[in-house]
């Protein structure tokens, strides 16, 4: 299906595939067998019992406390490891008794109650928890089903061999290839695949209702945070008489009198966090070379004053990055001043406090004018979540900048199809030996056979994707998403996007294709749309090997944190003089979840398409969901300070990508219905997308009002019992800062202050020389400015 899309969009791509095909044509294809499996099996088990061992032993260490609990030390519950007792046991666990309880995080990151995870860490990183649970309430009845029903049907189909000059293993008897076509055998799929949809709908449904639960008593539960009683307002019309600042002020102020408490506009002060964050750069550099200069007071350090000090002039270190901050504190000053005097660094829009949540919760959820581009009012992101940079992008740039970025994406995502095609291809042994024949002797070798058909193509396809996240994030920011939360669900979008093409399409087409390539030239159609049914379920050799080379070695992997924990101790040694420069050179780390998310959904994709048609590959699915659940809630409890809170704002997302492989998995099945003979059963699935379809909106329709809109009951009580409880709370105060720009905290910015003595007046002060009339009654509507 990839593969015709591609060909009939990009005439270039195709001519691209058919030379792939025609080289692919002039060797022997060969399919990995049970030998390569365990082969790939074994290596990744090891691995991955490499990395667990590794990270239990490292933990131990004093050195390294830091580093694997870096949020207790946050939440300043942990402190430093004793320093008693020498050099060697502040470096080295000198205590045997640890060592043989050196496995004991594993029950650990289990027993915690899940109320107290939500304490501990926030509702969003249980919500991602329990995708993982998901998945286990999911797969695990259905391979226990399956392996029962299924698994012995196929393999006494006894049809693969009565093929001639078809490649295949054994793996492949145990899939529906095995059936003869026509069999009455594919009752017993049909009936499993209406069965699997059903109990995956059931427990979507469930999960959905409980998150959806978990999210209202959270919100409800909740401490004060400013975010519940301000709205960022955007695309604040043009006035010829106010300031943006007095035009907010005045709307408000008329349009919401009992409620509108202050507001902070917007500055456009992307320059000026640039040089913030440039002088930053600059003081971690000077520290360095200062502790160095303590370190050998005899020696003066020294730098070049090029590009990373690779070239230029060298000079005194201290003195010149001395220097250098002192010119960009002049140059910090200056922007300041430019920003607060100059009236187009304001920016149309502003976050706009109210004094109870009951005024937030209706401005927010309500079109503001009869002109439905201006005026637009949406909940604030908590001030921590605030991505700064995309405030100041006007409203009409951001739908160029969105049409923009859907073109690119749809080209990344279709031209990334020629390296995954290369990646498909080192499956291949002669192959490769047609390449580089100098191997040959090499690759002969039994060994290092099994090792390249079951290893090697699973990671060159991780090192392909490593870069992608960072360009997906890159084109989100440029969509101008005005929050961390929403950059990263959209990032999550597009890479769920790319992996259904690529990963699963593309490898499944791709793979597939070039290893029957002599069927699919010389056979007729008939014969060739046979061969199609019988060639996907072949491709799940190739998804177990990834799935034990991402989803087993790489998450084991994770826990370990190798890169952080060689970056700490860097740090360490050469930046850090302080507990505060300690403090801030520990790297917690967050959950990922523009990366994490689309990964996972990979794994309910695969399992839920294989389930009927290659059921053995579903325990390799139910090992990652059970491994990842606990190294991640390690992680949480122990690692991740997360960068913001959206209250599992993202479910919705998640159970549509789930419904969408669920879709995906039965339109594949009907394909391979139409291939086996069976055209009337064929007939019978017509009615599992449509009902799945249908159960997607309805779950739409019932939960996902919570995850989009406060309800007034809720706002209103906890309005009420906050009256109550704090009848003197100064909520101006609270809300003073909470809404300015970090660059601007602590400097010498004159903000606008929000008018009190006008509350008691009908009538509300305009500078505008068109309202100087008698018109006061018109004040309301004119504010519309269409």
């Amino acid at each position: 299906m990839a593969f015709t899309l591609s060909a009939l969009i990009f005439p270039n791509l195709h001519l691209t595939y058919i030379h792939i095909l025609r080289f692919q044509n002039r060797v022997t294809q060969e399919m990995a067998s049970l030998q390569d499996i365990g082969m790939s099996a074994a290596i990744n088990i090891l691995s991955a019992l490499s990395f667990l061992v590794a990270f239990a032993l490292l933990r131990l260490q004093p050195i390294n406390d830091r580093v694997y609990f870096p949020k207790w030390y946050l939440k300043g519950i942990r402190g430093s490891p004793t320093k008693s007792g020498g050099l060697v046991k502040n470096v080295v666990n000198l205590d045997l008794k640890t060592y043989i309880k050196f496995l004991n995080w594993m029950p650990a990151a289990l027993n915690m109650p899940e109320p107290e995870l939500t304490e501990h860490a926030g509702l969003d990183s249980t919500a991602f928890m329990r995708i993982y649970l998901l998945g286990l309430k999911i797969f695990i009845p259905i391979t226990l089903l399956a392996f029962v029903v299924l698994v012995p049907v196929n393999w006494t189909g006894n049809t693969l061999e009565r093929i001639k000059d078809l490649t295949f293993s054994n793996i492949d008897k145990l899939s529906i290839s095995n059936v003869p076509p026509g069999s009455n055998r594919f009752w017993a799929h049909l009936l499993m695949s209406y069965v699997f949809s059903y109990w995956t709908c059931y427990v979507l449904y469930y999960e959905y209702k409980t998150i959806a639960s978990l999210r209202l008593r959270y919100l409800a539960s909740e401490n004060r945070r400013p975010d519940q009683f301000t709205v960022l307002v955007k695309n604040v019309p043009p006035d010829p008489d106010e300031s943006v600042s007095e035009h907010v002020e005045h709307f408000f102020c008329v349009n919401h009198p009992d409620h509108y408490l202050m507001h902070h506009v917007v500055y456009n002060a992307n320059n000026l966090a640039k040089l913030v964050a440039k002088k930053k750069s600059l003081q971690n550099w000077l520290v360095y070379y200062q502790n160095k200069h303590e370190r050998h007071p005899t020696k003066k350090p020294t730098t070049k004053t090029g590009l990373w000090g690779l070239w230029g002039s060298r000079v005194d270190a201290v003195g010149y990055y001395t220097a250098e901050i002192s010119k960009l504190n002049q140059e910090e000053n200056a922007e300041r001043e430019r920003v607060a005097s100059d009236p187009t660094a304001t920016v149309p829009a502003a976050f706009v406090s109210f004094k109870t949540r009951w005024g937030a919760a209706v401005c927010a959820q309500t079109q503001q004018s009869s002109n439905p581009t201006i005026w637009l009012t949406e909940w604030a992101p908590q001030p921590r979540d605030v991505f700064w940079d995309n405030l100041a992008i006007p409203y009409v740039e951001l739908s160029v900048r969105r049409l923009l970025m859907a073109i690119c994406l749809f080209l990344l995502t279709f031209f990334f199809m020629i390296p995954i095609a290369f990646v498909q291809s080192l499956a291949n042994i002669e192959g490769i030996m047609k390449v580089l024949p100098f191997l040959k002797p090499l690759i002969e070798k039994k060994v290092v056979k099994s090792v390249i058909q079951g290893f090697l193509p699973g990671i060159v396809l991780k090192i392909f994707l490593i870069l992608l996240p960072t360009i997906l994030m890159t084109m989100s920011r440029i969509e101008g998403f005005t929050s961390l939360s929403s950059l990263e669900r959209r990032s999550a979008e597009k890479y769920h996007l790319f992996i259904l093409v690529n990963v699963f399409l593309g490898s499944i087409v791709t793979g597939t294709a070039f290893q029957q390539l002599e069927k699919f030239i010389n056979e007729p159609s008939t014969e060739f749309t046979k061969t199609i049914g019988v060639s996907i379920p072949m491709k799940a050799t190739f998804f177990m090997t990834y799935v034990m080379v991402d989803g087993w070695a790489g998450v084991a992997a994770e826990i370990l944190r190798l890169v952080p924990l060689v970056m700490f101790h860097l740090k360490n040694t050469f930046l850090v003089k302080t507990e505060e420069d300690r403090e801030q050179a520990m790297d917690p780390g967050c959950l990922d979840f523009a990366t994490s998310e689309p990964r996972i959904q990979l794994y309910f994709l695969i399992g839920l398409v294989y389930s009927v048609i290659t059921p053995v590959l579903l325990p390799f699915i139910v090992v990652f969901f059970a491994f990842s659940y606990m190294v991640f809630r390690h992680q949480i409890i122990n690692v991740y300070d997360q960068k913001y809170e959206s209250a599992a704002a993202f479910w919705p997302q998640v159970h549509k990508r789930v419904i969408t492989g669920l879709i995906i998995s039965q339109l594949l099945l009907m394909g391979l219905f139409s291939t086996k003979g069976v055209a009337k059963s064929t007939l019978l699935l017509i009615a599992q997308p449509i009902m799945t379809f249908w159960f997607h909106r309805l779950c739409k329709g019932r939960f996902e009002t919570a995850f989009m809109k406060l309800p007034l009951q809720e706002a209103m009580v906890k309005d009420t019992l906050e009256k109550a409880t704090e009848p003197n709370l100064n909520l101006r105060a609270y809300l003073k800062d909470a809404y300015v720009h970090p660059v601007f905290k602590g400097g010498e910015l004159e903000r606008p202050v929000a008018i009190d003595e006008e509350e008691n007046s009908p009538l509300v002060a305009t500078k505008r020389n068109s309202y100087r009339s008698s018109r006061h009654d018109s004040d309301a509507s004119s504010e519309v400015g269409v």
